[in-house]
């Protein structure tokens, strides 16, 4: 593998801490992963660098960093060259829309994911459930209409923009409630479990 190393901090059960993790494999760079907050706990240490209570973060000798899709970005301009950071602003920003719409989106599914994941099934408000599978949807369906247009959320290629909703369409998809049919996005899941670091880092089990 290539240098440099960089240590990501953080439990592999987090939508967040997977994006890290399978962006340094898509990067082929020299890291390792700590197991941290949730039931892992947090260190003072940690704490003294990310007071925040949240993973990820990563150090890699020169910066310190917390905030999932900064740290994506980090990565991409650091390691990643044009082919991950282009240098044109306007294909870069095509890229980038997709990882700030994917914060609003992870607001619908965390209720249902968290209750599957997290909760004993007799705990489960299934009407919330079913609201937020339905707002889920209601996003979701913008994101078909563009990958009915482009086999990519980064354009005609694979790219930083595909990372974050990656991640978080593998849990749809494997969440056990009802759901529409996007079969667009059923082939962008299906192009995406084709990628090594995508099945090792987050294709792993909900529970």
């Amino acid at each position: 593998m290539n240098e440099p190393f960089f240590t990501l901090w953080g439990r592999l059960n987090s939508h967040n801490v997977k994006k890290v993790a399978w962006f340094a494999e898509e990067l082929d760079l020299a890291w390792q992963r700590h197991d941290i907050g949730g039931e892992f706990g947090y260190t003072e240490d940690y704490l003294s660098k990310n007071p925040n209570r949240l993973v990820p973060m990563i150090e890699d000798g020169k910066v310190v960093l917390w905030e999932s899709n900064a740290i994506l970005r980090y990565m991409a301009a650091e390691y990643g060259g044009e082919s991950w950071f282009p240098a044109d602003p306007i294909d870069r920003a095509l890229a980038d829309r997709w990882m700030d719409w994917q914060i609003t989106y992870a607001d619908a599914q965390r209720l249902p994911f968290l209750s599957f994941a997290r909760a004993p099934r007799e705990e489960w408000d299934m009407a919330a459930i079913e609201r937020n599978m339905a707002a889920c949807a209601r996003h979701l369906t913008v994101m078909e209409r563009y990958l009915g247009e482009t086999p990519w959320l980064s354009g005609n290629r694979f790219g930083i923009g595909d990372i974050p909703m990656g991640t978080y369409v593998h849990t749809w998809f494997n969440l056990p409630f009802q759901r529409p049919e996007f079969p667009a996005i059923a082939g962008w899941y299906a192009r995406l479990r084709t990628r090594p670091g995508y099945a090792r880092q987050v294709m792993i089990p909900l529970t």
